[in-house]
């Protein structure tokens, strides 16, 4: 076969195989459920952190505050209409007994064109949704510059992760967490953990 044939027939070859592999991952995503995400830290440990509370000067959370203690961390925001929808259902779950820690995240921040930053604004606002819809959190842990969220692999908002009593990331949901995700997921791990029926 002359070098020519060959060159012709790669000529030909090479963006068949593209467009056949571009086909794979296209038929691949067609069938994916977008609610689905899951972070890589699944069976990890949280990441180590130090972050502010939202509400509180001067008061530092870290993950070694959350050592011996199965609960949730919900990623919310007050921009985050879901998040509205979604603080009621949490707030029965608290309720009930459910460990909850917010992980705030700013979305409206840049701290390269933004400056200083109105915390105030941001508590007043944060006070006034959550006297509205119930406050399920235990505590806000502020992520400003979403350092955690990114080590998370926080794609948005609402996003909920299940961690257990040794700090590890058994479950993960994108999406608002209502009655019927919670019993279809997180339910019965919940109760495994906590031995508490809910």
């Amino acid at each position: 076969m002359s070098s020519d044939n060959k060159k012709s027939k790669l000529v030909f070859a090479v963006p068949l195989i593209i467009f056949l592999l571009l086909c794979v991952f296209l038929f691949k995503g067609l069938f994916s459920n977008p609610r689905e995400l899951q972070t890589g830290r699944l069976g990890q440990a949280v990441p180590a952190f130090t972050l502010p509370d939202l509400m509180v000067d001067d008061k530092l959370w870290s993950d070694k505050d959350l050592a011996g203690k199965v609960y949730l961390i919900n990623v919310w925001g007050t921009w985050c209409t879901t998040c509205l929808v979604e603080l009621p259902y949490l707030t029965k779950l608290r309720e009930r007994g459910v460990n909850i820690i917010g992980l705030y995240l700013e979305q409206g921040y840049d701290p390269d064109f933004d400056g200083e930053f109105n915390i105030q604004a941001l508590r007043d606002e944060v006070s006034q949704m959550l006297a509205r819809t119930g406050n399920p959190y235990q505590y806000n842990i502020f992520d400003l510059n979403r350092s955690l969220a990114f080590d998370l692999g926080v794609s948005g908002a609402p996003e909920t992760f299940l961690v257990d009593s040794k700090g590890v990331i058994l479950l993960h949901h994108t999406g608002d967490l209502n009655e019927r995700i919670w019993r279809a997921k997180f339910a019965s791990k919940f109760t495994e953990l906590k031995e508490v029926k809910l």
